[in-house]
């Protein structure tokens, strides 16, 4: 019990890495034990515990969803800070380096990360996720990294612009033009025969799943698509929404204040395919290797797409970490599960884009 305190007291004294690494450590009875004193009102039976304590703490912070109240400056510092507060020491890329790419909509930021400079690699075009208001290259830095070594692959994260300050249509329209700018730039940056895919988590998987539609016909039109428990379905509410809307990473709230700063700010219909590509078509599209978080209000939508991926002749591969919620992807440093599924996400996207390209 005394270990208990200390560890919640770390928290509160915004030592997050170090006593979210101590609390991983526990045994699964000691942190469902903290849970219940916690007193976590929510009933998640299969959710990770380590997770679930995670959760329990925030919930007796007072701290509701990622988006809060919908204070959307304060989202995206707290976003940034928690990320990088959380990380010990940063995995190991040889080559890692800020660049500014000048796109025909306005110039944005990216982070290319290389392996092996000396080496041709294939490129993932990494999209971050945040809802489409929040996140950077630097809450993702950590999750690029051991995409770009356990893939063996280049990655450029992008810097793309977000809402409320633009909206859908110049969002996607820069995070296409940097798709382009990657492949007219390709031979500058040694990709291994051309291979480009593209990556993203949460609102990135959407932005993913909305530019491979959009370029199918295009000559940069990626290879591959890795989505993450993508956003597809702005109109639909599905049974997870209804299961996991409350005392999670993201929430029903969230999912309400992204849409209020989304589409509905540039009055772009629910079904739109520019933000729900599941409304799409679907034929003749990038394999897609696809991941869900059981816990999570958008495990349904991505499920489903998945499937209709697969209807419509696209090559699939689904995978579904039933004991994780969203945003896990970012627990890398505290959570050794977390770091073991990304590793092993890394890993085989790269089997699945070798097979299918």
């Amino acid at each position: 019990m005394v270990n208990v305190k200390k560890n919640l007291q770390e928290f509160a004294d915004k030592g997050q890495g170090p006593a979210a690494r101590s609390l991983d450590r526990l045994p699964s009875f000691a942190q469902e034990a903290i849970v219940k004193l916690l007193g976590y009102p929510y009933q998640y039976p299969q959710l990770d515990s380590f997770t679930k304590c995670l959760m329990a703490v925030q919930h007796k912070q007072g701290i509701r969803g990622f988006l809060g109240k919908g204070d959307i400056e304060k989202a995206r510092k707290q976003m940034d800070l928690q990320t990088q507060s959380i990380v010990n020491k940063p995995t190991h890329v040889q080559f890692v380096e800020d660049i500014r790419l000048p796109l025909q909509s306005g110039s944005v930021y990216a982070r290319h990360y290389h392996p092996a400079p000396n080496k041709k690699l294939p490129l993932i075009v990494f999209y971050h996720g945040g809802g489409f208001v929040a996140g950077s290259v630097d809450s993702h830095d950590e999750m690029c990294r051991l995409l770009a070594v356990h893939s063996k692959s280049q990655v450029l994260s992008i810097d793309y612009p977000l809402a409320p300050e633009v909206g859908p249509h110049a969002l996607i329209q820069s995070c296409e033009d940097a798709l382009a700018w990657v492949y007219q730039n390709r031979r500058n940056f040694k990709i291994l025969k051309n291979k480009i895919a593209i990556a993203g988590d949460s609102a990135g998987g959407n932005i993913c799943a909305v530019l491979a539609q959009r370029t199918s016909r295009a000559v940069y039109a990626p290879q591959a698509q890795f989505l993450i428990y993508p956003a597809v379905d702005f109109k639909s509410r599905h049974p997870s929404f209804f299961a996991y809307k409350d005392g999670l990473v993201l929430t029903g709230s969230d999912i309400d204040i992204v849409t209020e700063k989304y589409p509905n700010a540039y009055h772009v219909d629910l079904d739109d395919t520019v933000i729900s590509p599941t409304y799409g078509n679907l034929k003749k599209l990038a394999p897609a290797y696809i991941v869900t978080a059981g816990h999570d209000v958008l495990h349904d939508e991505g499920k489903i797409y998945a499937y209709k991926l697969r209807q419509n002749g696209v090559k699939v591969h689904y995978q579904d970490y039933e004991d994780q919620t969203h945003g896990f992807i970012n627990l890398t440093p505290v959570s050794k599960k977390a770091k073991k599924y990304v590793i092993e996400m890394s890993k085989d996207f790269r089997k699945f884009w070798d097979k299918y390209s």
